[in-house]
């Protein structure tokens, strides 16, 4: 099943709503610096904590939470109103259900008045069952609300957004992956407005027609999650998962529009070498990933997997640098730092307006 980082694990497959703050009118550069960092996050310094950061082997205790991983969740008025609008139009949410303790900051905009919030397509169960994922699972879901992608194209557009994500859970029951479905929706957005749309997709099996289908739809970013590295993979992900597997359906995806931005997400903390994560990094880049995000696993339930390691922030600061360094033209890393979180849309849609024009400058 999809997902994204998330502190309790990562979040599945869903749509974030970004709007841009309208109390002040800065520039992008200024909205980027002013973004999310470890300042926000970090209570006291990883150098400075005394306790234990990792398990041994055989070790079958669980690691107390870091001081820079304790968050306050503030609520507020926007955070009531998303929250009462997507009830009324029966959309599920993954910030409740991977039970996300962003939610109350994201929804209510935070300090840099950025509204997101992250919306699972096709309903709230997944026919996986991977082991970091605290969403339902199924062999055979609900059908998907006929309704959902004119639901969804209204509500975002009545928002006012500039870039929205659209994630869903896996659908294996479904023919085409649930891939029609998915571009239908982006397709409803874009007939409505200019927003810029990020779609964080299922692997569809592998299949590239379905891979086709969603980048026909004329998405902005192509997002698939390769979540853990290889050796760990089958232990992490739901054994339709494949390492491999991700890799292809990512370079299908740059293969059927060389433009189209790409995206991933490795969540860390699950016994990975430092070797793993460098060549899982070098395996994106070659296959023309140009946006990369490292996260922090934590547990959402006792039946989930134990967090082996906590990542101190230096540590992902170490992970940002080698990114830059690799080549990626956006590398977010931090223990919370999610698939889609805060700034890194922002630095997103520049690049794409960017390269929009230059396109249109070249014909």
């Amino acid at each position: 099943m999809l997902r994204t980082v998330r502190s309790i694990g990562f979040k599945p497959a869903g749509f974030s709503f970004h709007t841009e703050c309208t109390k002040c009118s800065k520039s992008f550069s200024e909205k980027l610096e002013n973004g999310p960092s470890l300042k926000d996050f970090v209570t006291e310094r990883s150098s400075e904590y005394g306790g234990k950061l990792k398990l041994d082997k055989g070790d079958r205790s669980r690691l107390r939470l870091p001081p820079w991983l304790k968050t306050e969740i503030p609520m507020g008025k926007n955070y009531s109103r998303i929250k009462d609008q997507l009830r009324e139009l029966k959309l599920s949410t993954v910030c409740e259900e991977a039970r996300c303790p962003n939610i109350g900051e994201c929804w209510g905009g935070g300090t840099h008045g950025t509204a997101t919030a992250t919306i699972m397509l096709m309903g709230d169960t997944c026919t996986r069952g991977c082991r970091f994922c605290s969403v339902k699972t199924a062999r055979i879901p609900p059908p998907p609300n006929p309704e959902e992608p004119v639901n969804t194209a209204k509500a975002i557009t009545d928002w006012g957004l500039d870039y929205v994500v659209l994630t869903s859970v896996d659908r294996d029951d479904l023919p085409d992956g649930g891939a029609s479905h998915i571009a239908a929706t982006v397709i409803e957005i874009k007939k409505r407005s200019n927003i810029l749309v990020e779609c964080l997709v299922p692997d569809f099996r592998g299949n590239r027609d379905c891979v086709s289908t969603v980048v026909q739809a004329k998405l902005d970013v192509f997002a698939h999650n390769i979540e853990t590295v290889e050796r760990l993979t089958p232990f992490v992900r739901d054994r339709r998962a494949n390492y491999q597997q991700s890799l292809r359906v990512l370079e299908a995806a740059k293969s059927e529009n060389p433009d189209l931005i790409t995206k991933s997400s490795i969540m860390l903390g699950l016994g990975e070498t430092d070797e793993e994560v460098e060549q899982t990094m070098n395996d994106l880049r070659a296959a023309g990933v140009e946006a990369v995000t490292l996260g922090q696993y934590m547990q959402p339930t006792k039946r989930h997997l134990k967090v082996i390691e906590y990542v101190t922030p230096d540590k992902f600061k170490s992970w940002e640098n080698f990114g830059n360094d690799l080549g990626f033209i956006y590398t977010a890393s931090g223990p919370l730092v999610r698939s889609s979180y805060k700034a890194g849309e922002f630095f997103l849609t520049n690049v794409i307006k960017n390269r929009t024009k230059n396109i249109d400058q070249s014909n």
